[in-house]
Formats: C-alpha cells, sequence, structure tokens
C-alpha cells in the first residue's frame, strides 16, 4: 500500500536510494536529508517493509518535482513505481500545483504516466542548486518531463 513516510521509514528509504545512486541512477541523498524532508516522501509499505519509495518537492508555488523513485529491484515491473507517482500526482493536485516534473534516466515510465518531454532550460534555476551535487553537472544526461495537472 501506498502511505506517507514516517520517521521510521527514512533507514529503508536510504536504503534503497542508495543502491541506484551508486549506480549513477539518481543524486545521493544522505539520512539526515532524508529525515529533514521525510514529510515529502511516499512509501510503498508490504506487510511492514518498505519496498519502493518517491519525493514530491515543491519548487514553486505552481511547481514540484518526482525525484528519488526507487522500488526495490526484486519488486521492479510490478507497478509500484506507478503507483508512487501518481500518490504524488494526486497530492500535487490537492495542493493546488499546476505542474510537476521529474529528471530521469527512464523517460518512457513517465511519459506511459501522461509526462512529456521538455527543455530542461525551462526549469527554474533555482532546481539546477541540486544539480550542482551532481558528479556529472553541468553535462547532465537526463530526460526533462513534465506534466500539466
Amino acid at each position: 500500500m501506498i502511505r506517507e513516510a514516517l520517521i521510521p521509514d527514512a533507514k529503508a528509504i536510504h536504503k534503497l536510494l542508495v543502491t541506484y545512486a551508486k549506480d549513477g541512477m539518481m543524486l545521493p541523498r544522505s539520512l539526515a536529508e532524508i529525515y529533514e524532508n521525510i514529510r515529502d516522501f511516499y512509501v510503498f509499505d508490504r506487510d511492514g517493509e518498505v519496498l519502493g519509495t518517491v519525493c514530491l518537492h515543491i519548487c514553486w508555488e505552481d511547481l514540484a518535482e518526482v525525484r528519488s523513485l526507487a522500488v526495490s529491484q526484486a519488486c521492479a515491473g510490478q507497478g509500484i513505481g506507478r503507483q508512487l507517482v501518481e500518490a504524488c500526482l494526486i497530492e500535487a493536485r490537492r495542493l493546488g500545483l499546476k505542474r510537476v516534473f521529474a529528471l530521469t534516466y527512464k523517460p518512457v515510465f513517465f511519459a506511459k504516466l501522461g509526462f512529456a518531454e521538455i527543455e530542461k532550460s525551462e526549469l527554474p534555476h533555482k532546481i539546477w542548486g541540486d544539480c550542482l551535487k551532481c558528479a556529472k553537472f553541468p553535462d547532465c544526461d537526463e530526460t526533462a518531463l513534465a506534466i500539466a495537472l
């Protein structure tokens, strides 16, 4: 089931994110960052085990980012990622946001959910603060996609 993350979930979230960050598939998030932003995270919980996570990060009055999407490799292809992103979109609509974006190596996944490719230059400079932490900056090879709500 999808639910808002709780403090006891932070270590399991961190473990999932580290798996993908080691492979260069996403930016690393420290455990401290996860605790500080726990209210932004959702988890997919099956029988008390966190098998997936995602973060809805508010960037501006009308814009948010879906980030830190990770699903246990043992559960890949079961629709958990889709459910997590859909939970973010529901929350974004509830908050009155007009657009949600993602930077990803899996553009087809997001396109199936209604996201369309955009130029990274359309994203506010504030977002690039996170990009400065990336080893690939300024030669980003992720695809930017967005969905209008």
